[in-house]
């Protein structure tokens, strides 16, 4: 086998506050022969996500950061390009954790092997992927949403909130998106066909909220956190269900938010109102991915699950479309298109 040169987009510094472009640099590195066991991976559409920002460091979250120098792990579809492990073929078309790398080494552990002609490959990053299953997991195992209640979902128009909006509707909720601008909102009352939609932008945001939720809220899917999560608290019913996904609006801010403390009153919540807050780590819930697949790809085939997502074109665009993430400019599932898979496959 000839060398292989593979670009990666490693991280150059720690951000303070947002990630910027020049937290990250791109390098290029000569890829080993692989070892007996291992295959090579020309990957194809690698998918960029809010969390990744956790691990770049400085962030409000514990997860541990990656070491400056490192690539961006994250997941990856690809094709086999050689292989010296029985399980997979030359050709074979397969999700990794290879992250942000044009190509990459496997031991097979990490690979699942996705059926081109049953779905575009696309959804094995979002839908049918591993936000997909975000959104699964955190409805079906840590909620048990009141028949009829409401349930509110925050980051709504987003590649999680999306689906587990849908997922709340299908199972006969009541639901209210909340996302920013009035083109999202409008996605999500035509498109999606949420109960109602609130534009966090607006103004009269928290007038508009209390509109939306008349009768309290049930169940909350939280994505934000922050003061996002303030607003809702007033709304908060008798033994309110609630999940925490993601804090997206403090992933660049560890310190203690501005403002007033809102602790006595989310206290007095738990106290008088009995209100439950969940969390969960999606790696302890891989082993869900078979029911996960049987239960949605049928939705999505059949259009009772839609889902949205935004391409940005070449490796070199990484950096710049992570950012999108954060300020607004994106909805639905961001993935980055680095080859085709047709090269990917030569």
């Amino acid at each position: 086998m000839k060398n292989i040169v593979s670009r990666q987009i490693v991280l150059a510094k720690r951000p303070h506050g947002n990630a910027q472009c020049s937290d990250f640099d791109i390098v290029s590195t000569a890829l080993p022969a692989p070892a007996e066991g291992q295959v090579v991976i020309r990957n194809s559409l690698i998918s960029l996500d809010p969390y990744q920002r956790n691990l770049m460091g400085n962030a409000a979250s514990e997860l541990p950061p990656i070491d400056i120098g490192q690539a961006m792990p994250g997941p990856a579809v690809g094709v086999v390009q050689v292989s010296r492990n029985d399980k997979f073929a030359v050709g074979d078309t397969v999700v990794s954790w290879s992250g942000w790398q044009e190509y990459a080494l496997s031991n097979g552990d990490d690979l699942q092997k996705i059926d081109a002609s049953a779905a575009p490959l696309s959804t094995a990053l979002g839908v049918l992927g591993h936000t997909g299953l975000t959104a699964w997991v955190g409805l079906n195992k840590f909620l048990e949403p009141k028949p009829g209640g409401t349930f509110v979902v925050t980051a709504a128009a987003g590649s999680v909130g999306s689906i587990v909006a849908q997922l709340a509707k299908l199972q006969g909720q009541h639901v209210v998106g909340i996302a920013g601008g009035p083109d999202k909102v409008r996605y999500l009352k035509e498109e999606l066909g949420l109960d109602d939609a609130v534009d966090y932008k607006a103004p009269d945001f928290c007038e508009k909220l209390a509109r939306a939720l008349p009768d309290g809220l049930d169940t909350l899917f939280d994505n934000v956190g922050g003061s996002m999560f303030e607003a809702l608290m007033p709304h908060f019913n008798m033994k309110a269900q609630i999940v925490i996904c993601g804090t997206i609006a403090q992933y660049g801010f560890p310190g203690a938010a501005e403002g007033p403390n809102r602790l006595p009153e989310l206290l007095k919540a738990f106290l008088y109102r009995f209100v439950e807050i969940r969390s969960f780590a999606l790696p302890d819930h891989f082993d869900s991915m078979p029911a996960f697949l049987a239960e949605v790809t049928p939705l999505v085939a059949q259009g009772k699950i839609k889902y949205s997502e935004h391409f940005v074109d070449g490796f070199d665009t990484i950096p710049y479309a992570f950012l999108k993430l954060f300020d607004g400019r994106n909805t639905g599932k961001l993935i980055a298109r680095v080859a085709s898979a047709e090269s990917a496959g030569q």
